[in-house]
């Protein structure tokens, strides 16, 4: 399965990028993707965690609301 990086739809980003967006350090991402808290989707040769921009800044406006992100 190919990902479609440069799609504004599907834009995924690294987990730096995501961490910035959210203000989290990255090892709190990697920590949610352990315990299924918010899955990453993974790069398919190198393993490395994407994640959707659009799901990420969808996730960030659930936290700035208070609402749960489970």
């Amino acid at each position: 399965m190919m990902y479609k990086v440069k799609t504004m739809e599907n834009k995924l980003i690294t987990i730096q990028d995501a961490a910035k967006i959210l203000g989290v350090n990255p090892r709190t991402l990697r920590r949610w993707d352990r315990k299924g808290k918010y899955a990453a989707k993974r790069h398919p040769i190198n393993g490395y965690r994407l994640y959707n921009e659009n799901d990420i800044k969808a996730l960030l406006k659930k936290i700035e609301n208070g609402e749960s992100y489970d």
